[in-house]
């Protein structure tokens, strides 16, 4: 029955992994997978999450299912979060939450229930945006189409042509945008930008869809909200995906949450209805373990104090790594200005470099990064950064 099953192509990014482990040369570098590293090169579990994990230990007494949208407590956490305790939409109970298997998974279940409440209406991608987010909603039977969000001669947000394009979006349509740190450009509108991006939203009756994958690696956690905030003023409806991947470690734990925000109470319960019916269609209900330890971490004073402190030594690594790229290369006498990585937040950036540059470092200098010239800045550290820098000047 298997015999015509054709050989699949490899993820373009994961597949990258394979071939990193598979390399045996020792000084090997890996810049292509999302993943934050610390300054050995290691990707360690938060000490808030140590100390969360031992309190559930100690006071679990049951392996029963959870509900279908999750633990109300995680849910409860996680609009505070995302959304803002202070915001009309919470405190007006307009906001349905589900807990889901990691941000993929939210995605996934905004595309199920888009296709089976709103079918027909397309969702609109920046381009360039995250690979998997075309075939989420391919999976799904949703059409996907883009809109020009990246100005690549001066790399930054695309303002004028961003804003051109959304407006002639038709009316209805998703318009998928990332809250912050876009991955993989790492270009994010200012918060004006983003006000004028809610305006012509709401004006053209479009539906937002916000992937919020890495809130607390740009700004801040509040400050990281800026585009969240300007949205809810504007559009009285809207869909928000978030993961705790990267801002919890919690990768293997596949913790996300989706946010339906609707015009009334009402309305939230319904469409929240429907979107149960959808995850009991899928994976029936979510996985505990990392679900509770981010509750547990959110409902405790002491641990989001460690877990905020902890969230600013990541970012600030990471800054500290764009800085020390840009400086690096320049003492080194590169020819090429890369300076637009220190305007750039979170931790991808297009380094500029074109697949064959790429394939060179890969093949000559076993620096792995995606083809697409996309940079993992958390993978870097200070004791890899002169060959890494060696390899770019290299290849230019």
């Amino acid at each position: 029955m298997f015999e015509h099953i054709q050989q699949a192509a490899p993820d373009p990014i994961l597949g990258l992994t394979e071939a990193f482990k598979a390399d045996p040369r020792p000084e090997k570098i890996n810049l292509s997978v999302g993943i934050y590293k610390d300054a050995t090169g290691a990707t360690p579990v938060m000490r808030c999450v140590k100390k969360a994990e031992q309190k559930l230990l100690d006071k679990e007494t049951t392996k029963n299912y959870l509900e279908i949208p999750g633990a109300a407590e995680f849910a409860e956490g996680m609009r505070r979060l995302n959304i803002g305790e202070a915001s009309l939409a919470v405190t007006e109970k307009r906001v349905f939450s589900a807990h889901t298997p990691g941000g993929t998974g939210a995605l996934r279940v905004a595309a199920d229930f888009i296709k089976s409440q709103l079918d027909g209406k397309k969702v609109w991608l920046t381009s360039p945006t995250w690979p998997n987010h075309g075939q989420v909603f391919a999976a799904a039977g949703v059409e996907t189409d883009s809109f020009p969000w990246f100005d690549a001669a001066n790399n930054v947000f695309a303002e004028e042509k961003a804003l051109d394009a959304i407006n002639k979006i038709p009316e209805g349509d998703i318009v998928l945008l990332h809250g912050c740190c876009h991955n993989p450009c790492g270009a994010d509108p200012t918060g004006e930008q983003w006000k004028k991006i809610a305006e012509v939203l709401s004006t053209r009756n479009l539906l937002p869809l916000v992937d919020f994958a890495y809130q607390g690696l740009g700004d801040g956690l509040d400050e990281d909200r800026r585009g969240v905030e300007a949205l809810l003023e504007t559009c009285p409806e809207m869909i928000i995906c978030s993961s705790c991947s990267k801002n919890f470690g919690l990768y293997r734990e596949r913790v996300g949450a989706i946010h339906l925000v609707c015009k009334t109470a009402d309305q939230a319960k319904v469409a929240g209805s429907q979107l149960k019916r959808v995850i009991r269609s899928n994976y029936s209900n979510p996985p505990a373990h990392g679900e509770l330890v981010v509750a547990e971490v959110l409902q405790s004073e002491e641990l989001t104090k460690i877990w905020i402190d902890e969230l600013d030594e990541m970012r600030a690594r990471i800054q500290s790594m764009r800085t020390l790229f840009v400086k690096t290369l320049k003492e080194m006498g590169c020819s090429k200005d890369f300076s637009f990585l220190e305007d750039q937040r979170g931790m991808f950036s297009f380094s500029g470099l074109g697949p064959e540059q790429v394939d060179l470092l890969r093949d000559k200098h076993a620096i792995y990064i995606v083809r697409s010239g996309r940079i993992n800045v958390a993978g870097m550290t200070e004791s890899n950064m002169p060959k890494l820098c060696q390899a770019i000047m290299d290849v230019l």
